[in-house]
């Protein structure tokens, strides 16, 4: 006779339940029914904040969210189980039916929890936890005055997701903590000092300390029903007034909207009113085989308190859901041992089968760029152990390993910053590290090591936690045919949770001698390069084209501005015509670079660093009228700061109307051309360093590519202008120029290496059309000319074959697409201030287009304007 059972709840875990039913275990005589409170099937609730900007419900539902692959599966959404009959075996449910169980599985998992603090109760509070949360929250914002702010009660990892989707929304957002530092529980005070001046730096103003909080009604303006106008848009004034008391001092923060994030608790009032066992703290109790003190009765994730403790984390929750499916089934085939327990935790309580033995609490985000990771013992409270730590105050990160007394076991680690080693030392977490100093672990280069690789990990090392999939299953699964990451996610599950192991994974793949796919993303099974050729092939002119000809899905943000590239790499179209204004990031999608706190650069492009009187006196008019901050760059050109994005035409307009144009400061382009003054002024000088510097600045301005590109002019081999510190370095001779390729001075420095020597004027600017060409229509994704020459097969050598030798009888093609570009080429700048469509989308606020943004702030040094971000101290004038 077919068992029935019944799962109370449709979340991650639940979904996680049936799906290993239906995985494993498909044989089994079962049915299940699945009732979900939400109107949503399961849905990714570890990227919650996915869901803001795409508002798309669907996109976040879990694979198969209804089990429709299961025709024993019935998922019954938006019911609510009321009451629970264990002696009749019956669920009630909020319509008034009845349904019966021979099993069932708790699966309610947790609700936010709102502490008791004054005014919690109020209208704008709200808490961070479902769809339904976030369009609420939403709904809110949509209404708040431009610059308002938002306040997050809680500094943890959830808390700074919610600050992030503020920031996301519009809002300025706060966050309060109690304790002395941001997420206490997974980073050390070091390690959370520097991650509060990291989010600091990004507009979030964190209070750290605080003791108390009130919340009270703020200025409503009651006789135009809480609403007030402002300009064309309607907007409601701050509804809330947040008390804050840290350290005795009491401060005040007018907000929009306040958002609790200060934990989870667990859903156990089903249990709780049926009589079942509870544990000390909340939560179902169970034994280690998921199973409650009703031999009949199971719960998993959030809700089960599995021994006494409960776990927050989407890891542990599989793995009691797998316990539960492989125990469930081995009973309803009557292979219980043990019988079945009267409570949980008793001795006779479990038999030979899977049991839930422990949880892996390591922790990994990146947040606005901000990358932080704990793993293990992070705080160092093992007795005798010992600590090794990097802190780098001028990169800004900061790294810890805990070491066991015998300084070779790993017992825990901490990465804020830079989370690199993150993936390969958290597997070795309980064993011998590698016989290298520890120091090289954290930083191989500078130790002189080669830190860990992934042939350094035990078979037996978990690579996915959320799954506990470890790299003895990845390999075993690759001996079975999985030949990329797709496939290794499709059999073992891993990846399919956080995804923060897919590099790992991919490492695993390359040890095992499998050759990696070149795919750009999940929405293209094509590299760059490919792309690149199919739009000069078929003269696609548009992403949709694109990805409904060779592509699928809606595209994500590494295939948009990807594509965006590729298509102005290939056309003299304007960036922002049409679809492509909505492909762009930030910089390009306002042609400007933006700042810290929020505002803009304005750079005017200065060929070889000429530039006129007259054009100078218009840039200090500008600098003096807007305010801006003004700064002489090292590319030869002057920067002009703090420009609000309304501010910009304006700008602009003056700047064209004296015969300047953008300098691209914001795109993947040529940025400058660096030069000395060659024969014009300097005695040593062999040829016009300057003369030549401005042909090429002029010849490949505004061409896109896969990263920046910088070029430099020496007109004597003293190398004023450092050309061999640029992707593309010119050094005079007494017979002409000699060309070098992929150098550059970021973050690491390369010199460039010779191409061609002693070349003509002529021959110099083919060579560089060529090279430059060819790496715009072979180099990958936001790869620079260094390291795309370091992986061109061949390297210097194949490229001097292809550019000098014509090997590849490419030159002309080359020389051609070039030409195209630069016959083609049209001030991005002037092309906006002559369409009105163009420049209506340099506003701050959609909702209120002439209001300037309240959250730009500004303080005076030396005479001159910085930023200020919101709620940071002044920095006090030097003595």
């Amino acid at each position: 006779m077919s068992e029935h059972i019944v799962v109370v709840g449709h979340g991650m875990v639940s979904h996680r339940f049936v799906s290993t039913l239906g995985t494993r275990y498909a044989h089994a005589d079962l049915t299940v029914t699945v009732i979900g409170d939400e109107a949503d099937p399961a849905y990714d609730r570890v990227g919650l904040s996915a869901y803001i900007g795409s508002w798309d419900r669907p996109s976040l539902h879990m694979e198969d969210a209804l089990h429709s692959a299961d025709p024993r599966v019935t998922v019954r959404s938006g019911r609510l189980v009321t009451t629970i009959d264990r002696a009749a075996r019956t669920v009630e449910l909020d319509s008034g039916e009845c349904l019966p169980y021979d099993t069932l599985v708790l699966a309610t998992g947790s609700r936010a929890f709102v502490p008791p603090v004054p005014g919690h109760d109020l209208p704008g509070c709200h808490v961070y936890r479902t769809l339904d949360d976030l369009d609420a929250l939403r709904a809110d914002v949509e209404h708040a005055r431009p610059g308002a702010h938002g306040v997050v009660i809680g500094g943890g990892l959830l808390g700074l997701e919610a600050a992030n989707a503020l920031s996301q929304l519009g809002l300025t957002p706060h966050v309060v903590e109690r304790n002395d530092r941001l997420m206490s529980v997974q980073v050390d005070a070091r390690g959370g000092a520097l991650l509060g001046d990291l989010i600091h730096d990004r507009g979030i103003t964190v209070h750290p300390g605080v003791t108390d909080t009130v919340i009270e009604q703020g200025d409503r303006n009651d006789d135009d029903n809480d609403l007030h106008t402002r300009s064309d848009a309607v907007t409601r004034a701050d509804a809330l007034r947040v008390h804050l008391t840290s350290e005795g001092r009491a401060k005040t923060v007018d907000a929009a909207v306040v958002v609790f994030s200060v934990g989870i608790r667990p859903r156990d009032e089903l249990a709780r009113d049926a009589g079942l066992a509870l544990a000390d703290r909340g939560g179902i109790l169970t034994d280690s085989a998921c199973r409650t003190s009703d031999p009949r009765v199971w719960a998993i994730g959030e809700c089960a308190a599995i021994e006494g403790t409960c776990y927050g984390l989407v890891g542990p929750g599989y793995a009691s859901a797998e316990v539960a499916a492989a125990r469930i089934v081995r009973e309803g085939e009557g292979h219980s041992a043990g019988g079945r327990p009267g409570a949980p935790g008793t001795d006779g309580g479990t038999d030979d089968g899977p049991e839930f033995t422990g949880a892996d609490l390591a922790t990994k985000l990146k947040l606005m760029g901000v990358d932080v990771a704990s793993f293990g013992d992070a705080h160092a409270r093992t007795p005798g152990c010992l600590e090794v730590k990097v802190d780098d105050p001028v990169a800004r990160t900061y790294s810890k390993l805990v070491l066991g007394p015998d300084a070779r076991t790993l017992l825990g680690g901490v990465f804020v910053g830079d989370a690199g080693p993150y993936q390969l030392l958290k597997p070795l977490l309980g064993r011998t590290l590698p016989p290298s100093s520890p120091l090289s672990l954290l930083t191989p280069a500078a130790a002189g090591g080669d830190g860990v690789g992934v042939d350094s990990l035990p078979d037996d090392a978990q690579i996915c936690s959320c799954n506990a999939v470890t790299k003895g299953d990845l390999r075993e699964a690759i001996c079975g045919g999985a030949c990329d990451v797709a496939e290794l996610k499709s059999c073992t599950r891993a990846g399919t949770s956080c995804g923060s192991c897919l590099p790992l994974m991919r490492k695993v793949l390359e040890a095992e001698g499998v050759e990696q796919s070149t795919a750009l993303c999940e929405h293209f099974d094509q590299s760059r390069s490919e792309l690149f050729e199919i739009v000069t092939v078929t003269g696609i002119r548009t992403f949709a084209g694109l990805i409904e000809r060779f592509g699928r899905g809606a595209g994500c943000d590494v295939c948009k501005p990807t594509v965006a590239s590729i298509l102005a790499s290939t056309s003299s179209d304007h960036v922002l015509d049409g679809e492509q204004a909505s492909l762009q990031d930030t910089n390009d999608h306002f042609l400007a670079n933006i700042q810290k706190n929020g505002t803009y650069s304005v750079v005017p492009r200065m060929p070889g660093g000429e530039v006129t009187a007259d054009q100078l006196i218009v840039i200090g008019e500008i600098a003096r009228d807007h305010d801006l901050y003004v700064k002489v760059t090292g590319g030869q050109r002057i920067d002009l700061f703090g420009a609000r994005v309304d501010e910009l035409p304006a700008i602009w307009r003056r700047l064209v109307d004296a015969g300047m144009e953008s300098g691209h400061a914001y795109g993947k382009s040529l940025r400058t051309v660096k030069s000395c003054v060659g024969t014009s002024w300097c005695r040593y000088g062999q040829q016009d360093s300057v003369g030549m510097a401005v042909l090429l600045e002029t010849r490949y301005r505004g061409l896109r590519a896969p990263h920046k590109i910088k070029m430099g002019v020496s007109g004597c081999a003293r190398e004023c202008a450092e050309a061999r510190g640029k992707d593309v370095g010119v050094i005079a001779t007494e017979t002409g120029w000699n060309l070098y390729i992929g150098g550059n001075g970021g973050a690491t420095p390369r010199h460039a290496v010779l191409l061609a020597g002693d070349l003509t004027d002529n021959q110099l600017i083919r060579y560089i059309d060529r090279a430059v060409m060819f790496y715009v229509r072979t180099a990958e994704r936001l790869q620079r000319i260094a390291p795309w020459l370091e992986t061109l097969e061949g390297g210097i050598d194949h490229l001097r074959d292809v550019v000098c030798d014509d090997s590849l009888g490419l030159a002309a093609e080359l020389e051609g697409r070039m030409e195209a570009h630069v016959a083609g080429y049209r001030d991005e700048w002037s092309v906006v201030l002559d369409d009105p469509d163009k420049l209506g989308r340099f506003v701050s606020f959609v909702n209120a287009p002439g209001a300037p943004d309240p959250t730009v702030q500004f303080e005076r040094r030396d005479g001159r304007k910085v930023p200020v971000l919101l709620g940071s101290p002044a920095m006090p004038a030097p003595a």
